[in-house]
């Protein structure tokens, strides 16, 4: 990714894993995780992911298709943290886990590199909303100063903004200082535009190390990588074919993954189909909102 300066509720129930040997010898680079972090490398231009320890076995595929919504969602003002907690992060594989007895068949749904094109997360922010879905989505500080009406955008659609640090860069390799001003600056611009600061940090390419790690924790974030990546940003992988990244994420899929997709618009393609598939596999989706966040 380019090293620019600038700047995304109870999860809905519905009727609603291993990763392919070929898949797991892509995970290379890209934003692929470093020896510190639980997600493999991944090879690409773009973000930070990693394949399931627990997959799932290929589905055949099938039309997309609208399923009926379980519970309305809560408004979309509804503060992070409030209420009791639902759901924990394993803090080494990344999965979640119900907590007393919440719905264990459950995924996160987040995407990376924000935020980009207004058309291209409209048609996102659409498709969240027909299935009554919320995710986290990590913004680029350099990203947010360039389009910081595009924060507002996600914001008042209901979703969460979560800190990818300023410019997508490796930051274990940096000092504590500059890592602290990369996820500073970050929690600064979001705070200043929607009144929030983020409660979520994903680093980029997965690699934070132990300096991500403490920083992210003095600013009150829960740190994650993932633990099913869609590939989406592998263009020798999925090769911008929706269908591709569609099956990336159902051959890892197990109860509690963490779903790591970016702002791409193949994948907005395909994000209808997968959050269909998703259901009729009787999946629903957790609200960040319900996450165990760490204490102050």
């Amino acid at each position: 990714m380019t090293n620019k300066r600038s700047a995304a509720h109870i999860f809905s129930r519905s009727s609603r894993g291993s990763a392919a040997a070929a898949a797991a010898l892509l995970l290379l680079a890209g934003c692929s995780a470093g020896p510190d972090e639980s997600p493999r490398a991944s090879a690409s231009n773009s973000p930070a992911p990693q394949v399931s320890t627990a997959p799932s076995a290929s589905p055949s595929p099938s039309p997309a298709m609208s399923v009926s919504p379980s519970p309305s969602p809560s408004p979309a003002s509804e503060e992070l943290g409030e209420g009791k907690p639902l759901y924990r992060m394993n803090e080494k594989s990344f999965r979640f886990s119900p907590i007393s007895d919440a719905e264990k068949k459950v995924v996160l749904l987040s995407f990376d590199d924000g935020p980009k094109e207004k058309e291209m997360l409209t048609s996102m922010l659409d498709t969240l909303e027909k299935h009554n879905a919320k995710a986290i989505f990590f913004v680029n500080g350099y990203r947010a100063k360039e389009k910081p009406e595009l924060l507002t955008l996600i914001h008042e659609r209901g979703q969460i903004i979560g800190n990818h640090s300023w410019d997508h860069i490796e930051l274990r390799k940096k000092s504590k200082a500059e890592v602290q001003k990369q996820l500073g600056d970050v929690q600064d611009i979001v705070e200043k535009t929607i009144g929030e600061r983020p409660r979520f940090f994903r680093p980029p390419f997965g690699a934070g190390g132990d300096v991500g790690k403490a920083v992210a924790k003095e600013e009150g974030m829960l740190y994650m990588t993932w633990s099913n990546g869609s590939l989406d940003w592998d263009l020798k992988a999925t090769k911008k074919d929706p269908q591709l990244v569609i099956q990336q994420v159902l051959d890892q899929l197990h109860p509690g993954a963490n779903i790591l997709m970016h702002e791409l618009q193949w994948t907005a393609d395909g994000l209808d189909e997968l959050l269909t598939k998703l259901e009729q596999k009787g999946y629903g989706f957790i609200d960040p909102a319900t996450i165990e966040l760490p204490k102050s």
